[in-house]
C-alpha cells in the first residue's frame, strides 16, 4: 500500500485540455490556469500551439504530439509523467481525443495509474449539435468518414437504418462528393452543415441533402471545415400514438407481463419500433 501511494504522490497527471476551435475567446478561465501550470505540453502541432500560448502570453516547453508518432511519443510522454511532471495535452483545435490524437496516451495513463483529468471547452460537435435542431438527443458520431470511396459507403451503409442522427467531419475538397454519397445510400434527408464554426466567415445551413449540394457545387471555391448532421429519415419514423403512454400504463398494472414483455408485444401490435416504446415504458415505470 505504502509503495503504491509513493507512487502516485510521484507521477504528475495528464490534462485533457480543450482549446479554441477557430474564436480564441472561446478559451476558458481554467484552460488558462492549466496550460500556465504544467511543465510540458504535448501538442498536436507545436507551432500551432506556440500561437495560442503566444496570445495568452505563456511560454512552456512542448512535445509534438501528432496522429502518425502517437504511439511512439506516448512513451515519451509516460515517462515525463512517471517522473512527476505535469502534463496538459491539447490538440490544434476544439478537444483531443475525440477526430484528434490523444486516445492512445489516455489508455496508457489509465493502464499505469496515472490520474487524467478533463478539462472541457470547445468542441466542434457539440457546437454544431447545439444549433442543428435535433429533436431527439441521441446521435451517432462516425469522426471523419474513411478517405477510400468504398470505405465510405460502407459506412453509410452501415447506419443507413439508424433511428438517430449522424454527425461526421468533413474537408471542403470532399463535402460535395460526401453529400452525394449521403443521398445515393441514405436518400434524400434533412441535414445540417456547419461550416467554419465559431470564426469569421462561420456558416450554418439546413435544408434537404439535394438543396444544401446544390448551393455548394455553385460556389467556384469550397473553402473551411465541415460539421455535417445527418437527420435521421423521418419516412421510416413511426407516428407515436397519443395515448401510448395511457396503454403502458395499464400494461404495467393489469397485464402481469414484465416492462420488457409489454414493449415487445404492444411494439408489434402496433408496428411501432421497439426501442422508442422502451423509452416511453421507462417513463411509466418509474412512476409506479
Amino acid at each position: 500500500m505504502a509503495g503504491n501511494e509513493e507512487k502516485q504522490a510521484r507521477t504528475g497527471t495528464l490534462y485533457v485540455v480543450a482549446t479554441p476551435i477557430g474564436n480564441l475567446e472561446d478559451i476558458t478561465l481554467r484552460a488558462v490556469r492549466i496550460l500556465g501550470q504544467v511543465d510540458l505540453i504535448a501538442a498536436e502541432d507545436t507551432r500551432h500551439t506556440r500561437k495560442l500560448l503566444s496570445h495568452l502570453s505563456l511560454s512552456k516547453p512542448m512535445i509534438s504530439y501528432y496522429k502518425d508518432r502517437e504511439t511512439a511519443r506516448s512513451g515519451k510522454i509516460i515517462e515525463e509523467l512517471l517522473a512527476g511532471r505535469n502534463v496538459a495535452l491539447v490538440s490544434d483545435a476544439g478537444t483531443p481525443a475525440i477526430s484528434d490524437p490523444g486516445a492512445i496516451l489516455v489508455a496508457q495513463c489509465h493502464e499505469q495509474a496515472i490520474e487524467v483529468i478533463p478539462v472541457p471547452g470547445p468542441s466542434a460537435l457539440t457546437a454544431a449539435l447545439s444549433v442543428a435542431g435535433l429533436s431527439q438527443p441521441a446521435f451517432t458520431f462516425v469522426g471523419f468518414l474513411p478517405a477510400k470511396k468504398s470505405q465510405r459507403l460502407k459506412t453509410l451503409t452501415a447506419h443507413a437504418r439508424d433511428e438517430t442522427a449522424m454527425v461526421f467531419y468533413e474537408s471542403p475538397r470532399r463535402v460535395c462528393n460526401t453529400l452525394a454519397e449521403c443521398r445515393e445510400v441514405l436518400g434524400e434527408r434533412k441535414v445540417f452543415i456547419g461550416r467554419e464554426l465559431t470564426k469569421m466567415h462561420e456558416e450554418l445551413l439546413t435544408g434537404t441533402i439535394s438543396r444544401l449540394l446544390a448551393v455548394l457545387t455553385e460556389r467556384e471555391q469550397i473553402r473551411g471545415e465541415f460539421v455535417v448532421v445527418v437527420f435521421p429519415d423521418q419516412s421510416s419514423q413511426p407516428v407515436m400514438p397519443e395515448d401510448l403512454q395511457e396503454l403502458l400504463g395499464w400494461y404495467r398494472d393489469n397485464s402481469g407481463l414484465s416492462l420488457k414483455d409489454s414493449v415487445r408485444k404492444i411494439a408489434g401490435d402496433l408496428n411501432l419500433s421497439r426501442s422508442l416504446v422502451y423509452e416511453e415504458a421507462l417513463q411509466v415505470w418509474a412512476k409506479k
